[in-house]
C-alpha cells in the first residue's frame, strides 16, 4: 500500500483503508509542499491518522483541473439525463458504503454512531438522490414580447465552483453543496474542514467509480487559512459556497470580492425557541431538547435561546431539566445508548467551558451540568449538558453563539415583548414558537426576522426546503429548488424576427 493510503479499523471494527492525499483528478496525490494534519478522535484524544495538507500550489493544481473539465465535452456536453444518472449512481455507492462512512464519521467527528449511521448519511444519500433528480429538469423560459422578436432564457453553469464544508456535519454539507453544483453541471474543488478530514476522502474513492469524469470533483485538505484562502482569492474560481462561522464568513466575503466570485454562505447563529402559556409543553420542552443538544449542540440552527412566557416559566424549566438529565446520556459515541458524544476539538471543549465560566461570572442562574464530564479514562472532549436560567439579554452567554450543549432561558410577558427580543440578536438563521393557537403561529412566522421559523418543533428541516439565514446568518438559501438557483446563470437570448433598422 503506498504512502496515500493506509489501513485502519474503526473502534467498532471496520477495517478499510482510508485515503491520505488531496483527489485531484480523480486520483490521490500528495501536497506539494509534503505538510500534514494529524486527525484526532475526540472521545479519546488520540491521533487516528495524518492526511497531506494542501497549500495554495494544491490549490491551483485543483482549479485547473476542474477548469479543464468544465470545458471538456466528456462534462459539458453530456445529456442532461446522462448527467442524473451519475449522480444517482454515486448515490447508491454512498449507500453501500454507509455504515464505512458512518464509522469514519463517528470516529473522526464525536457524533454518535447512530446519528451517522441513520440521520446523516440518510441525509447524504437523500441529497444525492434529490438532485440527481433535477439534472434534466432545469429549465429556461420563452418571454413573449411581441411578434418581431423570439426572447428565451437559458439556465447556465456557473463554472468552477469552491466548495468549504464545515467539520459538524461533513458529509452532510458536502452533499448539499456537491448536488446542485453537479446537477447543473459546474465543476467543484472541496476543501474538507481541517478538523474533520477523513470521511469525505473515503467519500472520495467512490467517485471514480461512480462515472464522473477526471476533475469534475476535487476534493482538499488543508488549513482554512491556506486552503481555504487560496481558494477564495482564485481568479479562475467562479462561485464559493462555505458552511461556518459568521467572522469567517466574512473573510471569505472580502477575499471573493477579488473577481467579484458568486458567493453562498450559511454562517453563525443564536436562534430563539419562544414557549407561550398555551403551548403543549411536553411537546415544547422536548423539541427544545432536541434543538439546542443534538449533535453535542455543534449546530448552527440550535435554538440556543428559549424564551418562555412567565405563566409556564417554572414548570417549563423543570420538565426541561428532567427531560435533558433522562435523555441526554453522555459517552462513547459507538455505543448505542448514546446520545452525546465528544466536542469535535479541544479548541471547541474549551470554548464551551469558557462560556460556562462567563455565565457564572454574570450572575445567570446554573441549573444543570456547567463542567467537563469524566468520561472512562478521564479522556476526551465531553462537556456535561449545560442549563443556565434567569439569563438577562445584555448577557454574553445570551448574546453570542457558543456551538456546544449549553443553552440560555428567561421569560417573557407579552407576544410583543417575545418578537423584539427574539429579533434583538445580529443573527437570523432559525427561530421555534410553541403555541397551540394557529394564527398566532402564523403571525410570529412572519415577524420574526430568520431564514426559518419552525411551528411547534425546532430544527425539523427537509432537504426539499430552502435552507438559509438572513442579517449575520448568511447569504442565499441551499435545499430544494432554490438550492439550484445558487448554482446557475439565467442567460437571456434575443431573437430578432423582423425588426428593420
Amino acid at each position: 500500500m503506498s504512502d496515500l493510503f493506509v489501513e485502519l479499523k474503526t473502534p467498532n471494527g471496520k477495517t478499510y483503508k482510508q485515503p491520505r492525499g488531496l483527489f485531484i483528478n480523480n486520483e490521490f496525490v500528495k501536497s506539494k509542499s509534503g505538510e500534514t494534519i494529524s486527525s484526532t478522535n475526540p472521545s479519546d484524544e488520540s491521533e487516528i491518522t495524518t492526511v497531506y495538507a494542501a497549500g495554495p500550489e494544491d490549490v491551483h493544481v485543483a482549479v485547473a483541473a476542474a477548469r479543464k473539465a468544465f470545458k471538456d465535452p466528456s462534462w459539458r456536453d453530456l445529456d442532461s439525463t446522462a448527467r442524473g444518472a451519475i449522480l444517482f449512481k454515486f448515490a447508491e455507492l454512498i449507500e453501500q458504503h454507509r455504515e464505512t462512512l458512518a464509522a469514519i464519521e463517528t470516529w473522526d467527528n464525536g457524533k454518535p454512531f447512530s446519528v451517522s449511521l441513520n440521520d446523516d448519511l440518510g441525509e447524504v444519500i437523500g441529497t444525492i438522490k434529490y438532485y440527481a433528480g433535477y439534472a434534466d429538469k432545469i429549465h429556461g423560459q420563452v418571454i413573449e414580447t411581441s411578434p418581431a422578436k423570439l426572447a428565451y432564457t437559458i439556465r447556465e453553469p456557473l463554472g468552477v465552483c469552491a466548495q468549504i464544508i464545515p467539520w459538524n456535519f461533513p458529509l452532510a454539507m458536502a452533499a448539499w453543496k456537491l448536488g446542485p453544483a453537479l446537477a447543473t453541471g459546474n465543476t467543484v474543488v472541496m476543501k474538507a474542514a481541517e478538523q474533520t478530514p477523513l470521511s469525505i476522502l473515503y467519500l472520495a474513492t467512490l467517485v471514480k467509480d461512480a462515472g464522473f469524469p477526471p476533475g469534475v470533483i476535487n476534493i482538499l485538505n488543508g488549513e482554512g487559512r491556506k486552503a481555504g484562502a487560496a481558494l477564495a482569492q482564485h481568479l479562475d474560481v467562479d462561485k464559493i459556497a462555505f458552511t461556518g462561522s459568521t467572522a469567517t464568513g466574512k473573510e471569505i466575503m472580502k477575499m471573493a470580492a477579488v473577481n467579484m466570485k458568486n458567493i453562498t454562505l450559511e454562517t453563525g447563529g443564536k436562534s430563539p425557541l419562544v414557549v407561550f402559556d398555551d403551548a403543549d409543553l411536553d411537546q415544547a420542552v422536548k423539541w427544545a431538547h432536541v434543538g439546542i443538544m443534538y449533535n453535542q449542540g455543534q449546530v448552527c440552527t440550535a435554538t440556543s435561546r428559549i424564551l418562555v412566557q412567565e405563566g409556564v416559566y417554572d414548570k417549563f424549566i423543570e420538565g426541561f431539566k428532567k427531560h435533558v438529565s433522562e435523555t441526554s446520556v453522555v459517552g462513547d459515541p459507538f455505543k448505542d445508548d448514546t446520545f452525546q458524544g465528544p466536542q469535535v476539538t479541544k479548541t471547541q471543549f474549551e470554548r464551551v467551558l469558557s462560556y460556562i465560566d462567563a455565565g457564572k461570572k454574570e450572575g445567570a442562574t446554573l441549573v444543570a451540568g456547567g463542567e467537563a464530564y469524566k468520561n472512562v479514562g478521564g479522556k476526551g472532549f465531553f462537556v456535561s449538558p449545560t442549563i443556565f436560567t434567569n439569563v438577562k439579554d445584555d448577557m454574553k452567554i445570551y448574546r453570542e453563539e457558543v456551538f456546544g450543549p449549553f443553552v440560555v432561558i428567561s421569560s417573557f410577558k407579552t407576544e410583543e415583548e417575545a418578537i423584539q427580543r427574539a429579533n434583538d440578536t445580529t443573527y437570523g438563521l432559525g427561530a421555534a414558537v410553541f403555541t397551540q393557537d394557529i394564527t398566532k403561529g402564523h403571525r410570529l412566522a412572519r415577524l420574526i426576522e430568520a431564514g426559518m421559523v419552525w411551528i411547534n418543533s425546532s430544527n425539523d428541516s427537509d432537504i426539499r426546503v430552502p435552507f438559509g439565514g438572513v442579517k449575520q446568518s448568511g447569504i442565499g438559501r441551499e435545499l430544494g429548488e432554490a438550492g439550484l438557483e445558487a448554482y446557475t446563470n439565467k442567460k437571456a437570448v434575443h431573437v430578432n424576427l423582423g425588426n428593420r433598422l
